[in-house]
């Protein structure tokens, strides 16, 4: 199975980093993962690595409930970044919530791939990589 170049992982669960970093390892998911704990340090983070002329990861992992910015807050402003290679960019909302107008809110942006139930198993991640790689 192929892996991908780079992820990024935004959540303010250290647990739940901290398990996912681990099953990523495990299965071998990608080269680099980058962690922000709230949507506004993820922004200032991407902006960081379009300003340096990089590539932004190809997978995010982005919870919807967090402080400073959530989820909904971060996909808004996230489409705005200008980049090479935002439309290679998948997301997948990772999320403890089962509420199902979350589920239909999330089908509105064309960048979101899938919603994932926490805790992500490696299952989970194998079939991102075999969506994406």
């Amino acid at each position: 199975m192929k892996k991908i170049k780079s992820t990024c992982i935004i959540d303010d669960d250290p647990i739940f980093i901290y398990g996912t970093k681990r099953i990523m390892k495990e299965i071998d998911f990608c080269d680099d993962i980058l962690v922000f704990n709230n949507g506004q340090e993820a922004i200032d983070g991407l902006l960081n690595i379009t300003a340096q002329g990089k590539k932004l990861p190809s997978v995010v992992f982005l919870d919807l409930n967090m402080p400073i910015m959530d989820g909904w807050e971060f996909l808004e402003n996230f489409i705005k970044i200008p980049n090479n290679n935002r439309e290679m960019v998948t997301v997948y909302i990772i999320s403890s919530s089962v509420d199902p107008r979350d589920v239909e809110r999330v089908k509105g942006y064309d960048i979101v791939h899938n919603y994932i139930l926490k805790p992500i198993t490696p299952q989970d991640l194998k079939d991102v990589l075999a969506d994406v790689a």
